[in-house]
C-alpha cells in the first residue's frame, strides 16, 4: 500500500478521536497542554494498536477467506465509511457536556471507542500487502496530531466543523475501498 494511502487512511480513522478531542476542547475550555497530551496520546495509542490487533486477528483467519480477501476489505471499509458519516449526522451533542474526559475510565472508554474502526480496517489489512509497523506508526502520529489539534479547536472555535470532518473521514474510507477493489481488478486482469 502506498504512502499516501496509508495517510489518507490514518486521517480517516483519526476523525473520530478528532471530533472527540473537539468534544473535550469545549468541555475542558482551560485545559492545559500536558492534560491535553495524556488525551492525546491515549487516543493515539489505541488508534496504533487497534490496527496491529486485528492484522493479527486477520492472518489468523486469512486461509479461511483468502479467496475473496479484497472484497472484504472492501466491504469492511464502506461498511464503516457510511456508519461514521450515519453517526456523525445522528450524534447528540448536549450528552458530549456530561462527562469529564480526564476522567480515566472516560478517557479508556473515549481511546477504545474511536479505535474500533481501526480494529477492523487491521483485520481487513491481513489480506492485502502493507507494511503494518508503518501502518500503525503512521495511524498513531496523524491521530496525537489531530487530537491535540482538536482539543485547541474545541477551546477557540467548538463544535462547528466536527461533523463534518466525521462524513469527510467516512467518504475518504469509501474512497480507498473502492480502491483496493479496483486496483485488485487490475491486478487479475
Amino acid at each position: 500500500m502506498q504512502l499516501i494511502t496509508l495517510l489518507f487512511l490514518a486521517m480517516s480513522l483519526c476523525v473520530d478521536s478528532f471530533a472527540v478531542s473537539i468534544s473535550c476542547g469545549l468541555i475542558l475550555n482551560s485545559i492545559t497542554f500536558w492534560k491535553a497530551t495524556r488525551i492525546g496520546f491515549s487516543l493515539a495509542f489505541f488508534q496504533a494498536l487497534m490496527p496491529l490487533i486485528g492484522w493479527f486477528i486477520g492472518k489468523r483467519i486469512e486461509f479461511i477467506i483468502s479467496s475473496f480477501g479484497y472484497w472484504l476489505t472492501f466491504s469492511l471499509l464502506v461498511i464503516i465509511g457510511a456508519r461514521m458519516i450515519f453517526e456523525s449526522l445522528k450524534k447528540d451533542k448536549e450528552a458530549k457536556n456530561k462527562i469529564n474526559p480526564l476522567d480515566m475510565k472516560v478517557l479508556l472508554g473515549m481511546s477504545i471507542a474511536t479505535s474500533i474502526d481501526a480494529l477492523v480496517v487491521g483485520i481487513s489489512f491481513a489480506f492485502i500487502n502493507v507494511n503494518l509497523y508503518l501502518m500503525s506508526f503512521i495511524i498513531g502520529f496523524t491521530t496525537f496530531f489531530f487530537s491535540m489539534l482538536g482539543i485547541l479547536f474545541g477551546k477557540k472555535i467548538g463544535l462547528r466543523f466536527g461533523n463534518k470532518m466525521e462524513i469527510t473521514g467516512g467518504i475518504v474510507l469509501i474512497v480507498i475501498g473502492l480502491k483496493v477493489l479496483a486496483d485488485h481488478y487490475l491486478l487479475i486482469k
